[in-house]
């Protein structure tokens, strides 16, 4: 192939790889090392012009892709102890913008990285460890091409495969010839000692990547079960899904160059030699219908009360209105309530609001009322936009009567809601929320929301449980 996508890749990123961040602790990654050095002579080897450099580690939002703009970046190790590690690349900014022209087409937001955004946001417009690794040990084979550096985006996976797909029509009608590289390690949660300590399904995650990668089995890898990925702790699934989707419609040669975990995170070294072109490796229209099947699905079984709070959400973000005419709601469901109302985009939270103890005369105004200010009036989020409204997903927690605790020993985070009071001040926390794993942690965001010091005597706790419907 002249032009196009001739060559993806997945490297790892550990900077103790860098002779002078690992020094003597590169011999426990000798198997890592030596994939590295094959991996760059063969990234050389097919001779692209640009390198697209997927990294997890730079500036990472919910609702878009983030392309660094600079007419060149650069980065170094001086985070690891190594600042005269230096490394500097110009940007294909034309071809960028192809990217990103393809990328609108099919529906990917792309976030220049601009210096506006790196000032709102106290960004650094560096290359990080992710993109500098991989760099790196192309930089020692040889490599001088030009370089358009990516941060993935906590997109659906439909979203994230389509951004690859809009950078490999970008290189044939730009006329670029193109490797992408998806930086990412797998599972940090192989062992006692891993960063995010121990899961037992870390090895069932990184037993399938590198199953899947190893046999280029893109729909098996899109079709991974994203709790799987959750539980791994991981941060390589999202751009190797970026990168799969450079190769969409073709065939690949792959080359799977080594594995290993020393430190409890799993490394992985590969690469898809990209061939002719393959109709029945194209899976954009299959995976998109799949998502419009799931949450075709998600409308069809909502709970009555999931119903009316989407209902009562999409009428105002349309019309500004306030749904006044109510269902009659199960006869098993409390006459009044305290109601929290959440809506979903992509699997991240786009909104959350509700009232601790029933404010309305009826359990349906309450659902109203709150769904109503979870799409307008979330103060860490932008109002709801039409335009979002088919991708969201909802769901209602039913607060049960709090009741005050001096003790918490038997408080189980999992299930019970909590509530610390001083005065004034007041923070509530629902339970089951992911991250919060302990009491200690729970309540202590419970505390920070209420502007309560953690140190504060004479705080009221009191403990809830909740029924959420879906």
């Amino acid at each position: 192939m002249e032009n196009g996508v001739v060559l993806t890749g997945l490297a790892p990123h550990p900077p103790l790889l860098i002779p002078k961040v690992g020094k003597n602790e590169r011999g426990k990654v000798q198997k890592t090392l030596s994939a590295m050095e094959r991996f760059a002579q063969d990234v050389v080897a097919a001779d692209p012009e640009v390198i697209v450099l997927i990294s997890p580690h730079g500036p990472v939002f919910q609702d878009g892709l983030v392309v660094n703009c600079a007419p060149k970046v650069d980065g170094d190790f001086g985070d690891f102890g190594a600042a005269e590690e230096k490394l500097a690349f110009l940007v294909d900014g034309p071809f960028a913008g192809a990217i990103q022209d393809e990328a609108d087409k099919l529906g990917v937001e792309i976030i220049p990285l601009t210096l506006d955004l790196v000032k709102r946001f106290q960004l650094s417009i560096k290359l990080d460890h992710g993109a500098m690794v991989p760099l790196y040990f192309l930089h020692q084979a040889g490599w001088r091409g030009r370089v358009v550096s990516v941060t993935m985006g906590m997109l659906p996976t439909e979203k994230l495969y389509a951004f690859g797909v809009a950078v490999q029509r970008a290189a044939v009608n730009f006329g670029r010839r193109v490797a992408v590289l998806a930086s990412g390690d797998l599972s940090h949660r192989l062992a006692p000692e891993s960063p995010n300590g121990f899961h037992p399904r870390g090895k069932e995650f990184d037993a399938s990547i590198t199953r899947l990668v190893e046999r280029a089995d893109i729909q098996g890898l899109l079709s991974l079960p994203a709790d799987l990925c959750k539980d791994a702790g991981e941060c390589g699934y999202r751009p190797l899904v970026m990168m799969a989707g450079a190769v969409d419609g073709f065939a690949v040669e792959p080359n799977f160059y080594s594995y290993e975990a020393p430190f409890g995170v799993g490394y992985a070294v590969a690469t898809w030699k990209v061939g002719a072109p393959d109709e029945s490796r194209s899976y954009l229209d299959w995976i998109n219908a799949r998502a419009s099947e799931e949450l075709e699905q998600i409308r069809a079984n909502e709970s009555p009360l999931v119903r009316l709070a989407r209902q009562a959400a999409e009428l105002y973000v349309r019309e500004g209105k306030t749904l006044t005419d109510l269902p009659e709601l199960p006869t098993d469901l409390p006459k009044q309530a305290g109601v929290f109302v959440s809506l979903y985009q992509h699997g991240n939270l786009r909104g959350c609001i509700g009232t601790f103890v029933p404010t309305h005369p009826s359990l349906a105004q309450e659902v109203v009322f709150n769904a109503v200010h979870a799409v307008s009036n979330d103060p860490r989020f932008e109002p709801v936009t039409a335009d979002e409204l088919p991708e969201l997903v909802y769901s209602v927690d039913v607060l049960g009567e709090p009741r005050e605790v001096d003790d918490l020993a038997d408080h189980d985070p999992k299930v019970h809601g909590i509530i610390v009071a001083k005065g004034e001040r007041r923070g509530l926390l629902l339970p089951d929320l992911e991250g919060i794993e302990t009491t200690e942690q729970q309540l202590e965001i419970a505390k920070r929301k209420a502007g309560i010091g953690p140190d504060e005597d004479g705080v009221n706790i009191a403990e809830f449980e909740v029924t959420r419907y879906r």
